[in-house]
């Protein structure tokens, strides 16, 4: 397989991640919008902090409201990480490599994009109708790629992109409400913040297995273990991290028996790191310092990926390198 190939494939599973979880958050925060008590905090400019281009909305936007939110997430063809802007990019990362995908895949992502220019229908209907159309349209390419695509390289990665997005997005959405959204002393425990953490669930497509999972009144540390601590929940870190190093592993099928290099040495300790650690020492050492270390690794992840696979032109080789102690490892 060419770089370029693998490439396209990793960016049109990030985009696409990143579309369904911009919409979900979206549509939630809409819903949450409705049911706050009057006075409460505001949900949507955190909405634009989980995307990480505060500067770039106020630059655009300085009166911040929500309607210029949602335009600013949903529609404005200047954000590169709005979901319209990612439907496009995925859209023409898939073009590149059509003679790779299947015509499904293509077909599904080709309509997708141009469902969503201007005159099209879909903005005449109400907000929460066109987030769920785009939300179910990105979710239908998952399932066309899972039932058409062979588990070759080209699956895994599709797989790698899907995951390390969805681990980034998870990660950020729960430092918000940690970080952004903590209500005053007198506020915890009460009706808000249990709405907070409910809306929190629901954005993250967790609410329902979260109660399955945990029969008690919803608190603060049970839903952080759930979304990044949980090993079966597909949108929890460690889920994420887990398929993260079972594909790594099947992509390189012949593992260097020497010093493992600096993607080896992420890979595993990541996994370690998130799989053998529990909530309540995470939460006494500090929750935000914790995640915002996970997303700079999650970082230095994709750019090691990307001098790996996606800058050489054999996909298999394995460089090593002696200098494996990582930074954010040895803080």
């Amino acid at each position: 397989m060419l770089s370029r190939v693998a490439d396209s494939l990793y960016w049109i599973n990030r985009y696409l991640e990143r579309a369904e979880n911009v919409s979900r958050f979206l549509e939630v925060s809409e819903a949450m919008a409705l049911d706050s008590p009057p006075g409460s905090a505001e949900p949507w400019l955190p909405l634009v902090e989980v995307t990480g281009d505060r500067n770039r909305f106020d630059a655009a936007y300085p009166d911040a409201t929500p309607k210029q939110v949602v335009r600013f997430l949903l529609l404005d063809r200047s954000n590169p990480n709005s979901i319209v802007s990612c439907i496009a990019m995925a859209r023409e990362n898939a073009r590149q490599i059509r003679d790779v995908i299947t015509t499904e895949m293509w077909e599904q992502i080709n309509d997708l994009h141009w469902s969503l220019q201007d005159d099209e229908d879909i903005w005449r209907e109400p907000v929460q109708e066109q987030l769920q159309i785009i939300r179910r349209g990105c979710q239908l390419v998952y399932g066309i790629t899972d039932t058409t695509l062979s588990r070759d390289l080209s699956w895994l990665f599709s797989q790698l992109g899907r995951l390390i997005e969805r681990a980034d997005k998870t990660s950020r959405i729960l430092d918000v409400k940690y970080f952004l959204l903590l209500p005053s002393t007198e506020e915890v425990g009460g009706v808000l913040d249990e709405l907070q953490w409910i809306t929190l669930l629901r954005t993250a497509g967790a609410y329902q297995m979260y109660r399955q999972s945990v029969q008690q009144a919803i608190s603060p540390a049970s839903v952080a273990r759930f979304l990044l601590l949980d090993p079966f929940f597909p949108r929890s870190v460690r889920y994420c991290l887990q398929g993260i190093s079972d594909t790594l592993q099947q992509i390189q099928q012949h593992p260097s028996q020497d010093t493992p290099d600096d993607l080896d040495c992420l890979r595993g300790q990541l996994l370690a790191r998130w799989s053998y650690v529990r909530i309540d020492n995470l939460i006494e050492s500090g929750l935000h310092e914790a995640i915002d270390r996970l997303q700079q690794d999650l970082n230095q992840l994709h750019n090691l990926l990307q001098t790996r696979y996606f800058t050489s032109a054999d996909l298999r080789s394995t460089p090593t390198d002696p200098a494996c102690a990582l930074s954010s490892f040895t803080a």
